[in-house]
């Protein structure tokens, strides 16, 4: 009876402990890449399920005829090391990480990339910038 009971509280704490904190729940908007505005620039957001589940998407507005272009995928469970988001709308696919205040793009590996296209457009004088962007609610 003990080796019966001691395998099931080893078990819940595995579950317990592997799971990973989720830093919100709901949807957030965001744009990583400053420099890029105007006609037709997607608007990208990411909702957090209260399961885990994440779900990234984007909304295009065509200025030209006000044609609609949107998409959202579920990026799997939480993962605060990098994550996976692959839109088949335009075969683009990004790796990014995020927490409570900001998301950031990486490379595969979780590595925050940097980039001149990710300064701000009010500081032009910068370059090679991390690629960031605070979550909007």
């Amino acid at each position: 009876m003990k080796a019966i009971f001691a395998i099931i509280l080893f078990c819940f704490s595995a579950a317990l402990f592997s799971q990973t904190q989720i830093p919100f729940t709901g949807k957030r908007d965001f744009n990583i890449d400053d420099g890029a505005s105007g006609s037709g620039t997607p608007a990208y957001y990411l909702d957090v399920k209260k399961n885990g589940n994440v779900h990234f998407g984007f909304l295009q507005i065509n200025q030209a005829d006000g044609r609609e272009t949107k998409e959202e995928i579920n990026a799997g469970k939480y993962n605060p090391e990098v994550m996976k988001v692959h839109f088949k709308t335009y075969n683009e696919t990004f790796y990014v990480k995020f927490n409570k205040e900001k998301i950031y793009l990486t490379d595969e590996k979780g590595n925050i990339k940097k980039s001149n296209d990710c300064c701000p457009v009010s500081d032009m004088a910068k370059m090679n910038c991390p690629c960031e962007s605070i979550l909007y609610k």
